[in-house]
């Protein structure tokens, strides 16, 4: 059976995306490999970023229901567990970001047009740190994170790491390894909890 017409979309713009970037993948090509028409595409999704959106949201890990879960559960279990999740699945989420939305660095209009429609739908990059923020910020009420603690900015270092994690390690010199997945976030969480408990 074959799979719904916003099924089989979603799925053709999140192979394109991965592999064209989002630049470059036009919405003729994403309804093409859906086996669909581009009308049929619109019946579904406004265009292009819309379709980005509902990729990240569907296709891709969640961090948003994470975070608002530990935000509304500050004191419950391990912080430094609960940040430790936090890492992996950021980190998941950007490295299937990274390659889709890095093509639209390269033309300025086009960057500037997708940000505007970001703003316009309420998402944007800003959204998972303001997220991991308001998780610190509820763990510093219950005594868990030191008074004096800047968790902005310790929202930003985590997420600025896993963000990095993304792009860091293909571009080097004889291709060294990223660490494995949780080491990587052992360490980075174990880091900060040592600048903020």
């Amino acid at each position: 059976m074959q799979k719904p017409a916003r099924a089989r979309i979603l799925d053709a713009a999140h192979e394109l995306m991965l592999s064209l970037g989002l630049a470059r993948t036009t919405t003729k090509e994403i309804a093409r490999a859906a086996g669909c028409s581009e009308a049929a595409l619109y019946k579904s999704f406004t265009g292009k970023e819309e379709l980005f959106i509902a990729v990240l949201n569907e296709r891709l890990p969640k961090l948003a229901p994470l975070l608002d879960d530990l935000t509304a559960r500050p004191g419950e279990g391990s912080l430094e567990e609960n940040l430790v999740e936090v890492v992996r699945r950021a980190a998941g989420f950007y490295a299937q970001t990274f390659p889709i939305a890095a093509s639209l660095y390269a033309d300025p209009r086009l960057k500037a047009r997708h940000e505007t429609a970001l703003r316009e739908m309420g998402k944007g990059p800003h959204l998972p740190i303001q997220g991991l923020d308001a998780y610190l910020r509820a763990e510093q009420r219950a005594g868990r994170v030191a008074d004096g603690a800047d968790t902005y900015a310790a929202a930003s270092l985590l997420l600025g790491a896993c963000t990095h994690r993304a792009f860091a390690y293909d571009g080097t010199e004889g291709g060294v390894a990223a660490p494995p997945l949780d080491e990587f976030a052992a360490g980075l969480v174990r880091t900060l909890l040592r600048g903020i408990s």
